[in-house]
């Protein structure tokens, strides 16, 4: 059998070809191919290794017959198209965790920066001017900095500006009190920590829910003079909106490494005297360079060879000799995860996970890996079954596993408790024989459901007309039923319906459904 062939079709640090060889894997190092030329040759390789130049296209991709894996070396991955990648079997893994301190001092260089107006005093200065009272800045001892995204990167920021003396303030849904406590910041609410900043960096994943999360209201709310660091995404700002209260005097100054469309060779920011721009360096220093690409060479190199999975965005963590057996229940506690994680609006302080059958034989740290992926994904899509454990261990959710031999009537059952600050939610499955997961308890409510990709969580009270009135409603938005599931604690009490529909929904349509008098609460879950 012939080694694995891998393409470096990017400039990586030269170690990574290095490692690929020590490793029993073939390497071509052939940065600064067109996309012709890449198309020409992509079907001799099993592995493509990649930073941001180069595009794997649909096209690219379906001309890849012998491809199984493609590394990027660094976070992002919008230069691969993920869902063709997926549909024809091929492994997209990325380096999540090689880059956060460099991203990091990025933001503080930044925010530095626009306190003293570094940028644009070196410009006078060296233009012969001598400008020294037109550049008064301001310091960064005392004032409170607001971040919105806690993670990793936003973690490390706050310890560096606690560093400089600053008070911080974070808002983050995911973050704990007790893990806000630990790294020394206070866990406020989005309107508060707008009207209370002086500096504000965003350090959160670009989400619907996140999308123009800085916009003209978010704007007006902050306390006039502020300063606005973003190395974070492109799209989190409102940049018309920001234009406007930069010229307003409303904000002091803003400083951004990200764009709503990138390369950024064009923007309305642009040649404003109060924005720094930078072209998309967080990660770009020697020390990440090289850290991303030593580990996407070893991550390839692993799964080539070995057939380990790790760090991958669209396939879990799993050994080939156990993947036939354990996918189902992986899909069974990803889905356990999602139906909470799209519920649950408040921090998460505890995820409980019980394991009983045969189930609890398999492999739980998986399987424990994809329900927190689960809970994760619907406010940090770029989650995957490796950084999510830590990811949730930043935030200072406590992950508890139990497992034990049957005990009630089902082969295996996964249950799964989320804790968060006011409330607690459960929800348990099981796989059958068919290898289809299903729901079989939510709140304490039995109930069978089967799952998919669209469907409608809805609480009621146990009354005459229920049923029809909501048919009703979606009969007349032209939404149909696939699948309704129902289930009550007892006669004229709290029931629960898990409805599955052929397509997603409107709010306007979901408005009509909570106006329904039996209904008290309805959601739209994708799975």
């Amino acid at each position: 059998m012939s080694a694995p062939k891998v393409l470096i079709s990017d400039k990586l640090d030269p170690q990574a070809a290095e490692i690929f060889k020590k490793n029993g894997v073939e390497v071509d190092v052939i940065p600064g191919l067109s996309k012709d030329e890449l198309f020409d040759i992509i079907d001799q390789y099993d592995g493509l290794a990649i930073r941001s130049a180069t595009k794997a296209t649909e096209k690219i991709i379906k001309q890849a017959k012998n491809l199984k894996v493609i590394g990027r070396a660094g976070i992002g991955v919008d230069n691969v198209d993920i869902p063709a990648a997926t549909a024809k079997g091929i492994i997209v893994m990325n380096t999540p965790f090689g880059n956060s301190i460099t991203t990091a001092e990025h933001a503080i260089s930044l925010l530095l920066a626009t306190a003293r107006q570094i940028p644009l005093a070196n410009s006078s200065t060296q233009a012969g001017k001598w400008e020294k009272s037109r550049f008064m800045g301001v310091e960064v001892t005392g004032k409170t900095l607001g971040i919105i995204g806690c993670g990793n990167i936003g973690g490390i920021v706050a310890d560096r500006a606690i560093g400089l003396k600053m008070k911080v303030i974070a808002f983050d849904p995911f973050l704990t009190e007790e893990r806000a406590i630990e790294i020394g910041v206070e866990k406020v609410g989005f309107a508060d920590l707008l009207k209370r900043m002086d500096f504000l960096s965003l350090h959160t994943p670009l989400t619907e829910k996140t999308r123009n999360i800085i916009d003209a209201k978010a704007l007006s709310a902050m306390k006039k003079g502020v300063r606005i660091v973003n190395c974070a995404r492109g799209g989190l700002i409102d940049e018309v909106a920001l234009k406007a209260a930069l010229e307003a005097g409303h904000v002091a100054s803003a400083a951004l490494d990200v764009y709503a469309v990138e390369p950024a060779k064009e923007n309305d920011l642009f040649g404003l005297e109060n924005v720094i721009c930078t072209p998309h360096l967080g990660a770009s220093t020697s020390e990440a360079q090289v850290n991303v690409a030593l580990q996407v060479a070893e991550q390839m190199s692993d799964y080539l060879i070995n057939g380990a999975v790790s760090n991958a965005l669209n396939s879990p963590s799993v050994t080939a000799e156990e993947a036939p057996r354990l996918l189902p229940f992986i899909k069974l506690a990803e889905n356990l995860g999602s139906f909470a994680g799209q519920l649950t609006e408040n921090a998460i302080k505890s995820i409980r996970i019980e394991y009983e059958g045969d189930v609890a034989d398999m492999n739980i740290k998986a399987l424990t890996a994809a329900v927190v992926t689960g809970v994760l994904r619907p406010l940090m899509p770029e989650v995957n079954m490796v950084s999510a454990p830590v990811i949730a261990t930043q935030r200072g959710i406590m992950i508890e596993e139990t497992s034990r031999t049957q005990q009630g009537v089902y082969d295996n059952y996964i249950r799964l408790t989320i804790e968060t600050e006011i409330q607690t939610r459960s929800v348990a499955g099981t796989v059958f024989s068919d290898g289809k997961p299903r729901f079989i308890q939510i709140k304490g409510v039995n109930m069978e459901a089967e799952l998919s990709e669209h469907m409608l969580y809805v609480i009621n009270k146990d009354q005459a007309g229920f049923i029809g009135a909501l048919g009703q409603v979606l009969g007349k938005n032209s939404v149909n039923i696939a699948n309704f599931n129902l289930g009550r604690v007892e006669q004229g009490g709290e029931a629960i319906s898990l409805i599955a529909i052929d397509a997603g929904i409107d709010q306007s349509v979901l408005d009509e459904i909570i106006d329904i008098e039996q209904i008290t609460q309805v959601k739209s879950l994708k799975f």
